[in-house]
């Protein structure tokens, strides 16, 4: 990818290939790191942190896992310490390592229009404020999964967990996620399965071909059921389609003088 070339010129002493690096991840660290913290304050220290850290370390990553899990691995470590200490910290909460225990083509994949995200907008804030109220454990799951894109076992890399537990963790977030947005609390029909439970399965590619072809049967004779998946794939496709997320201008000022202090270039 162009992440990994870029990296690979840092290597080999391009320190402009390194800057255009760290560059283009802010967003998706800033992002993270802003659903995680929750707090501007908070969510610009944890990017001018995780800049640093990672223009010190860059030579560290050796490829054994994908570069966003080395990037959110240090993120998330920041973001740990900064929900110990911040000021915004609620007297009593989990901590994050304590805690233990898409089949893409049923989605829609297209890029988003310009339309789609003006209405999408509203939505959007609705689902942050959402997601803003799970507890951190579960927060960082669905945020990695659902809104990154990672897959389960790049999670689990992150958060030090199994890919199970990480499962685990995101069908309860999911199922908290969706009862916020809904307008009503969800209700198994008598005969109909768990279709909630079915659609993250089959998320997580954890249903058989067989046990797929009677769920598609069930769904389209099951107006209930088949509301309810086109309500679940519209979360998970907010989710996906989230705006980026720009930290403030003297933020980012400060993130490139940190950046340019620890690869030791002076400002002219």
């Amino acid at each position: 990818s162009e992440q990994i070339a870029l990296l690979e010129r840092a290597r080999a002493g391009d320190t402009q290939a390194l800057e255009t690096l760290l560059k283009a991840v802010q967003p998706q660290i800033y992002r993270f790191s802003m659903k995680m913290c929750r707090h501007t304050e908070d969510a610009e220290d944890v990017l001018q942190d995780s800049m640093m850290t990672l223009a010190r370390t860059f030579r560290d990553f050796r490829g054994a896992s994908a570069l966003s899990t080395w990037l959110f691995s240090v993120a998330r470590s920041f973001c740990i310490k900064k929900r110990r200490k911040s000021k915004f910290a609620p007297r009593v909460e989990e901590s994050l390592d304590k805690l233990d225990s898409v089949t893409t083509n049923t989605l829609t994949s297209k890029a988003p229009t310009p339309h789609d995200q003006a209405e999408n907008k509203e939505v959007w804030e609705q689902l942050q404020e959402a997601i803003s109220s799970l507890e951190p454990a579960y927060r960082e799951v669905l945020v990695l999964r659902d809104v990154e894109g990672l897959k389960a076992k790049e999670v689990a890399e992150i958060v030090g967990i199994s890919t199970a537990a990480v499962k685990s963790r995101l069908h309860r977030s999911r199922k908290q996620l969706r009862e916020l947005l809904s307008d009503r609390p969800y209700k198994q029909p008598i005969g109909c399965p768990d279709i909630r439970a079915v659609f993250y399965q089959h998320l997580e590619g954890e249903l058989s071909t067989d046990m797929c072809a009677t769920m598609e049967a069930h769904v389209k004779i099951c107006s209930h059921c088949a509301n309810e998946c086109d309500g679940l794939k519209e979360t998970l496709n907010i989710c996906r389609t989230a705006p980026s997320a720009e930290p403030s201008e003297s933020c980012q000022v400060r993130v490139d003088a940190s950046i340019r202090k620890a690869l030791g270039i002076h400002s002219a």
